[in-house]
């Protein structure tokens, strides 16, 4: 096996061991807060300790003018949500990360997301198995995150396989949107 391989497989196995933390940080500074933790790690060789930092958006539809226009919404201002082992160099970097204000959780002291509430958020534990072999016109169903139990027609399918783009009957019309493989299972 090459180099390469024996660290993402251990990279993935440590991953396993990450739960993910929620960050407060000064409102409106949300993305900054993600691409500066983002660079951080990226700059000091933090790739085994910190895996993910998310800023959770929602889509919705704003009428202005007589126009229907798609438009994105943080769906927890102030807040940011990072994947991470938990350690006293890892809580330091973040915590002194411009624009944040500290962890959630009692005193300095974070406190991990359930795997409940992790699931309530629409995250999931990433799968190993191959991705599902879904095509164009196909009907899936939404297992997780906001369309749970709906069903959807695909609409595209990503090169990567990683992302598809799906129709979603809601409120009496269809409502294209982006789910993740792993948040769907084929009818």
């Amino acid at each position: 096996m090459p180099m390469t391989e024996e660290f993402e497989k251990a990279r993935d196995e440590r991953e396993q061991d990450a739960k993910w933390y929620i960050v407060h940080t000064y409102s409106g500074h949300e993305n900054k807060v993600k691409r500066n933790i983002e660079n951080l790690v990226e700059n000091r060789g933090f790739k085994d300790d910190i895996f993910e930092v998310m800023v959770p958006t929602e889509e919705y539809y704003d009428t202005k003018g007589g126009t229907k226009q798609v438009k994105e919404r943080k769906m927890f201002p102030g807040y940011v949500l990072i994947k991470m082992i938990i350690n006293d160099v890892t809580w330091y970097l973040v915590r002194n990360t411009r624009g944040v204000t500290g962890f959630v959780g009692p005193g300095s002291k974070p406190v991990p997301l359930t795997d409940r509430e992790t699931q309530r958020l629409g995250m999931r534990v990433k799968k190993s198995a191959e991705p599902i072999d879904v095509k164009p016109g196909d009907n899936v169903k939404v297992i997780s995150g906001p369309f749970m139990d709906f069903v959807a027609k695909v609409d595209s399918v990503s090169d990567d396989r990683k992302k598809i783009k799906a129709y979603v009957f809601i409120f009496g019309a269809e409502t294209l949107t982006e789910l993740d493989v792993d948040d769907i299972e084929k009818v």
